[in-house]
């Protein structure tokens, strides 16, 4: 579990990349700063931690490029305190940076393997989201409402129970589209609770699939 000199300084490059790439919240970027992403990746790819690209984990998944998660975590607004939904927990990651900004988080996976694989290492790194194993188009109706909502994988459609469970002045993140490429798409609730939709550019995330592996 080491986080050496060399990890902390590679850390720092990969910020000015994503300050150069457009990522200007300060929070978004001192979270980044702070978590080990070499540790959430396997032995074999360790070397590449802190370049901007996505790798592969287990389940046949990934995890995500660093500019996505700042870009998603950046156009939601994260304050301290928040209540915070995460779709698809994958290594764990994300849930990191969160964290790392004062949201109170809650997590939901389909893949038993990677759910369990996340819980073990954030508890030993001392994060300690709210771990769910389930199915993440039907989110967490038992602890909603959610301030923000964060949708990790490539949804086919607008997940409307998701919607349903974000409070008034909230928002939800989410990339919509087929698998090859997605619209990163952002819905913002009112206080009277009618949604405004705004696409955000193209994305590549794996497909948000229904039900549990």
């Amino acid at each position: 579990m080491e986080d050496s000199f060399l990890h902390k300084g590679l850390r720092k490059k990969l910020v000015e990349e994503l300050k150069n790439k457009g990522i200007s919240d300060i929070n978004v970027l001192n979270a980044i700063n702070k978590v080990p992403r070499h540790l959430f990746m396997d032995s074999s790819f360790m070397h590449f931690a802190y370049k901007d690209k996505a790798f592969p984990i287990a389940a046949n998944q990934t995890i995500s490029q660093p500019y996505t998660v700042a870009f998603q975590t950046q156009i939601l607004e994260i304050k301290k305190g928040e209540k915070v939904l995460e779709i698809g927990t994958g290594s764990g990651y994300q849930s990191a940076v969160l964290i790392e900004m004062g949201a109170s988080v809650f997590t939901i996976e389909r893949h038993k393997v990677l759910s369990s694989g996340a819980q073990t290492l954030l508890m030993q790194l001392g994060y300690r989201p709210r771990f769910f194993y389930g199915d993440g188009f039907e989110g967490l109706p038992t602890y909603a409402p959610f301030d923000k909502i964060i949708v990790t994988a490539g949804a086919g459609h607008l997940p409307e129970k998701l919607i349903g469970q974000l409070k008034p002045g909230g928002k939800m993140i989410v990339p919509i589209g087929p698998e090859n490429e997605q619209t990163m798409v952002l819905v913002c609730k009112s206080d009277e609770g009618k949604t405004e939709i705004t696409e955000h550019g193209s994305f590549v995330f794996v497909p948000m699939l229904k039900g549990k592996a």
